[in-house]
């Protein structure tokens, strides 16, 4: 089997894989001699780059997906609110965003942000497996504490934690229109309390 076959078996296994392709995964479909993905993922990008495709792969939750380019985002939108595509709510979203930047966090440490009830909110975002139960904090009850999954890097294009905007960018976004929000200023914090030190799930 020459290269360019196996740069075409990795481009059917980034077809056929909804989840990000890793290069152990791709160790596992080969019997010998399995092609390095990073150098595949290259050698495709300039490949679709040159022939004006509408597809890229890119870097997500630690491994490699085949998308589309951002520049068709308006169809694509139109066809997938038709499919009922992955939905948040405004209360889903502003709980998982305290999630993502204070993780591992405890209900009682959200609710105090939020200003409400959020058991809720936490169980829909559990079933839909985009946060998961870390273990239980130490203070009074041992309340139990919640982290995002892959599945939130995936659903939001994320390679890793550290791709999200820093907060200081963000309360830039807010400063520039007060409109957006006020919630962040429980997050202005120091940058380097970065709560971005395990990536696992």
């Amino acid at each position: 089997m020459n290269k360019e076959e196996q740069i075409r078996i990795v481009e059917a296994l980034l077809i056929a894989d909804s989840d990000p392709l890793t290069q152990a995964r791709i160790n596992t479909v080969f019997d010998n001699d399995a092609p390095s993905l990073k150098n595949a993922v290259e050698q495709l990008n300039n490949f679709y780059k040159k022939h004006y495709m509408a597809c890229e792969i890119r870097s997500v939750a630690g491994g490699f997906q085949l998308v589309t380019r951002s520049e068709y985002e308006v169809w694509i939108r139109r066809l997938l609110n038709k499919k009922g595509r992955l939905k948040f709510s405004s209360a889903a979203l502003d709980t998982l965003a305290i999630i993502a930047y204070k993780q591992p966090i405890n209900r009682y440490e959200i609710e105090a942000i939020r200003g409400v009830d959020s058991s809720g909110v936490l169980k829909t975002l559990l079933n839909r497996n985009i946060i998961k139960i870390k273990g239980r904090d130490t203070g009074p009850g041992r309340p139990l504490l919640y982290k995002t999954t892959n599945k939130f890097l995936e659903h939001f294009g994320l390679n890793r934690l550290s791709d999200m905007p820093k907060l200081k960018e963000v309360t830039e976004l807010l400063d520039a229109d007060s409109t957006l929000g006020e919630q962040i200023t429980v997050f202005q914090e120091s940058e380097t309390d970065s709560p971005f030190v395990d990536t696992s799930t």
